[in-house]
């Protein structure tokens, strides 16, 4: 079923016309109203589940911010969604966990590709096929974060099902499978583990449309474990600014 009675989309509540090419997705519904603060003339078009969307202006430009909640079901229901109601370039905006020493809590990262440790994406494409942001999102992402002066890192990201599963894998039946692969995730140099860019990443694939993912570091348990700095931050507004200056990099 995609359509209710009166032609709005099933999950987001949603129908053309009420959303810009170009959309930004956090997880968190409470983000939406943030992130729309950066908008000319933002208005409140639906709230619906997970799903809270505002539509408002970049210089001219229409665009949108629809939260996805956590996961990679509940993102690609959203951008299945978005898309058929006209989006075709989009953003992830949220927060990831540090894997790689260097990456610091406030430190922005910016995925390139993503590990599909996760059950969404294994239902549109086989698991040899690779999570891959578009190349120039990603370029206006860095471009952004190098304009606004963050300190941020471009790489592999880790994508995964169970936050637990993550932060206290041992305790996990399947603990030997959780450690051994989060070890040779390290080696590879994956930067950082979230949860919902690997899915979106091979929508986009399928759909024919553009994404790419930005992330602000919350921590990094790595470097806990070796008793270096661990900065905690929850600040997510660098990240915001950074999505916002690439959508007027892209669209120019």
């Amino acid at each position: 079923m995609d359509y209710t009675q009166d032609g709005r989309q099933y999950h987001i509540g949603l129908k053309k016309g009420d959303v810009g090419k170009y959309v930004i997705l956090p997880g968190d519904p409470k983000r939406c109203e943030k992130i729309a603060k950066y908008f000319d003339k933002p208005q409140l078009m639906a709230d619906s589940r997970e799903y809270v969307t505002y539509t408002g202006y970049i210089d001219g430009e229409k665009v949108s911010v629809t939260s996805t909640g956590i996961g990679g079901p509940s993102a690609s229901i959203a951008m299945e969604e978005l898309h058929k109601i006209g989006a075709d370039t989009f953003i992830r905006v949220g927060t990831c966990g540090g894997m790689d020493i260097d990456v610091k809590g406030g430190d922005i990262v910016i995925a390139t590709g993503a590990i599909r440790m996760e059950g969404t994406s294994r239902e549109y494409a086989p698991i040899e096929f690779p999570a891959v942001a578009n190349f120039e999102i990603v370029n206006a992402l860095v471009n952004s974060a190098k304009s606004l002066g963050f300190n941020y890192h471009t790489g592999i990201v880790q994508c995964k099902d169970s936050f637990y599963g993550q932060h206290s894998p041992e305790t996990k039946p399947v603990s030997y499978e959780l450690l051994n692969k989060w070890e040779a995730w390290k080696r590879l140099g994956c930067l950082a583990s979230e949860m919902e860019s690997a899915a979106l990443f091979v929508v986009a694939s399928h759909l024919k449309v553009r994404v790419g993912s930005v992330f602000l570091t919350v921590a990094n348990q790595e470097r806990e474990k070796l008793s270096l700095e661990n900065p905690i931050v929850h600040d997510t507004d660098g990240a915001i600014k950074t999505a916002i200056e690439a959508i007027k990099l892209l669209k120019g």
